[in-house]
């Protein structure tokens, strides 16, 4: 099992990167909080799950072993696949789902594209009892008092590790809240992130063409 992975970040996209370990690209899926912590030609580290499946072996990583603790978790539930859990890690924070399981409160999970009411449930019903609050770490994203804009330059930290410029990652940012514009009452990070990145790809749609982030050197 390779339990992590460290070295210099060869290639960053929207769900995954290429760590460089002494001359072997090892590529690792993860979300784009994480990924959002990396930047290219600098060193990163990952704690890593690797899925072996007939056909394939995965590596997916995480920002620390917590996240990854409740990523295995997740995949006991049954109908929960590697990329389902891993698409939970990206909505909620690994605080959050221990205290959505622990009060029984199934509504956490469907916040995440994918889960209904069915598999919410049934994520709680059978993680009961597995994971508990740990009482570190928020429990949902909030904002910083005295730091109205701190959200702002995370989500700009995160677009320009992948590739996008300072201009074109506010421009982007901007379009993405005036479509929803709860997420900026929030200050939820990786909400704003997904729902920037969501909104680039409908651009790209509309545009009728491949969109590529305007690398900074």
């Amino acid at each position: 099992m390779i339990s992590f992975v460290r070295g210099p970040v060869a290639h960053l996209s929207l769900a995954q990167a290429v760590i460089d370990v002494n001359g072997v690209g090892m590529l690792v899926h993860a979300t784009p909080k994480t990924l959002g912590s990396l930047t290219v030609g600098e060193e990163g580290t990952l704690t890593t799950s690797m899925i072996v499946r007939e056909d394939s072996m995965t590596l997916y990583g995480f920002a620390d072993a917590g996240e990854r603790e409740v990523f295995d978790i997740l995949m006991g539930v049954s109908g929960i696949g590697p990329r389902l859990a891993l698409a939970i890690l990206a909505v909620l924070e690994p605080e959050s789902i221990r205290r959505g399981v622990a009060a029984g409160d199934g509504t956490v999970f469907t916040k995440v594209p994918g889960v209904g009411p069915k598999v919410a449930g049934r994520i709680v019903l059978e993680l009961k009892g597995k994971l508990k609050p740990t009482g570190s770490g928020p429990a949902a994203a909030a904002p910083t008092p005295g730091a109205p804009l701190a959200w702002k330059d995370q989500v700009v930290a995160a677009m320009t590790s992948l590739g996008w410029n300072e201009k074109d990652a506010l421009k982007s940012i901007d379009a993405a809240l005036a479509a929803e514009p709860e997420l900026a009452e929030g200050a939820n990070v990786p909400a704003i992130l997904r729902a920037t990145l969501r909104w680039l790809g409908q651009d790209t749609a509309r545009q009728g063409g491949a969109r590529q982030p305007s690398r900074v050197r």
